[in-house]
């Protein structure tokens, strides 16, 4: 279960109660990065810690935590570097429930916040964890997955007339801590194949079961194989078949 009162006192260490008096982005780390960094490790001393020439976000008690956002094949040498020193947890950040506030540069005004139609679900990892395939079976290395009501900042400076295709994200910052998945061992992947799914089943069966894009599913089973939670055993025209393997 999720501490939402140290959630709470990290976010407040951070952005304070009101964070307008600091503005928003004005810190030299991303807020949520920031706050998700105070929240599994409280004590600054044991923050940014030098290891194996690299640095660490979190060294505590003989274990390693990085917060990465995104972009995990960048992580690829502190991997390299880390386990086979340490055990590794990587905390993702996923946006459970989102409101957007647009930026307008040149007045510095904020648009009023609207409601993102978009959930986040666990799956969005798996594009990142493909990123990262070679290092998954490192007895090691495990995830976090942290949900998060979050605001996020955006400018207005993108192509289109209303100039909001292509913007660029400027800060996001979390409301509230909803829950956390773990992923421990490869035994917990079995959690990200849908009950529904008996017996054998495509990537596309896949996708509607878990109500995603069929080449998230496609990536997310490419994944699971490579975990030995399913098994490949045979074709339906150009899609493979899989089921759950047992055990």
């Amino acid at each position: 279960m999720p501490d939402k009162r140290a959630f709470e006192t990290a976010k407040r260490k951070i952005i304070g109660v009101d964070r307008q008096r600091f503005g928003i982005g004005t810190l030299s780390e991303k807020t949520v990065h920031a706050i998700l960094k105070n929240y599994y490790e409280p004590d600054e001393d044991r923050h940014e810690i030098p290891i194996q020439n690299y640095v660490a976000d979190i060294y505590a008690e003989g274990e390693i935590i990085e917060i990465q956002t995104r972009q995990f094949d960048k992580m690829r040498g502190k991997l390299g570097a880390f386990l086979p020193l340490y055990p590794v947890t990587i905390v993702y950040p996923i946006p459970h429930e989102k409101w957007i506030i647009w930026i307008d540069e040149e007045s510095g005004t904020l648009s009023k916040r609207r409601k993102s139609p978009l959930k986040g679900n666990p799956y969005v990892i798996f594009p990142e964890l493909y990123k990262i395939k070679m290092f998954l079976k490192d007895p090691n290395l495990r995830f976090r997955l942290v949900f998060l009501d979050m605001e996020e900042y955006k400018l207005l400076n993108g192509w289109s007339k209303d100039r909001k295709k292509g913007a660029s994200r400027y800060d996001r910052i979390p409301t509230e801590l909803v829950r956390e998945m773990e992923i421990t061992c490869p035994q917990d992947f079995l959690q990200f194949v849908p009950l529904e799914l008996k017996g054998t089943f495509t990537s596309r069966d896949f996708a509607k079961a878990a109500h995603i894009s069929l080449p998230l599913a496609q990536t997310t089973l490419n994944i699971l194989y490579h975990m030995e939670t399913v098994d490949r055993v045979g074709k339906k025209g150009h899609l493979y078949l899989y089921e759950t393997k047992e055990g």
